[in-house]
């Protein structure tokens, strides 16, 4: 099975840190985060893995080759010179999906207890060209879900801004979810994704296609989860690790 990691971002949260290592490279109990991603696919079964990178980009390569890819096919996909955003970044690593099958995107700052096996084997009885992984935990930026966990919209509640393809949404008629930065894809999404610009972002373009395409949000029972985005979240994460 096939996975990619986003490792690209600048990190700026993780500063100073990230001013002489990729976010990617910051050390959570011992490991890179990028090392515990990497060990939770495999173990997962996924065996074919292709990182984008960008900030630092050379000590992520450095980092995979010292380590023998970690027994498994490991490829990169060079953003060195333009940051692709999310969904910029997945079109550019589309000749990696070659084998027709569906393959999982996971964000290098996230770590959880979440069963890929049972995501992946829940993506494939769903007919959907995507699925995400949400949760009910507390943020300022939702998805929202209609009752059979389809993508209906996006809302951010501290300004009120919202995003559909749904004439004058109503918020308050749907489920607010958050998204987990974990999610799988059919290779047939990159049929929607031929008049898209090399630079999006891949929530806009699952709200530009919500109307037309199943987008379903799975929601893991009892999900523990955490993004590793700031300095002060670090011993969080250390201690997170042990008791997932």
């Amino acid at each position: 099975m096939k996975a990619m990691i986003f490792a690209a971002g600048m990190g700026t949260r993780l500063k100073p840190l990230t001013d002489t290592m990729p976010k990617a490279l910051v050390p959570v109990g011992g490991k890179p985060l990028l090392q515990h991603v990497i060990e939770k696919l495999r173990d997962a079964g996924f065996d074919e893995i292709i990182i984008n990178i960008h900030h630092f980009g050379e000590q992520i390569i450095e980092f995979v080759t010292s380590e023998n890819k970690f027994n498994i096919r490991i490829e990169f996909s060079d953003e060195r010179d333009k940051l692709l955003d999310t969904g910029g970044a997945i079109k550019k690593a589309s000749w990696f999906f070659d084998d027709g099958r569906p393959f999982l995107l996971h964000n290098v700052d996230i770590l959880s207890n979440i069963d890929l096996k049972q995501l992946y084997n829940s993506h494939l009885k769903s007919n959907s060209p995507a699925t995400l992984v949400c949760s009910d935990r507390q943020t300022s930026r939702y998805l929202l879900v209609d009752a059979d966990n389809r993508l209906k919209g996006w809302i951010n509640d501290k300004t009120g801004e919202t995003k559909s393809p749904i004439t004058a949404i109503q918020p308050e008629n749907y489920r607010k979810l958050a998204f987990s930065g974990i999610h799988i894809l059919h290779p047939s999404i990159f049929n929607y994704m031929q008049d898209f610009p090399d630079r999006f972002s891949i929530i806009g373009f699952y709200l530009s296609l919500c109307d037309r395409k199943k987008i379903t949000c799975f929601i893991p029972k009892e999900l523990k989860m955490m993004d590793v985005g700031k300095l002060n979240s670090l011993d969080e994460a250390e201690r997170f690790l042990y008791q997932s």
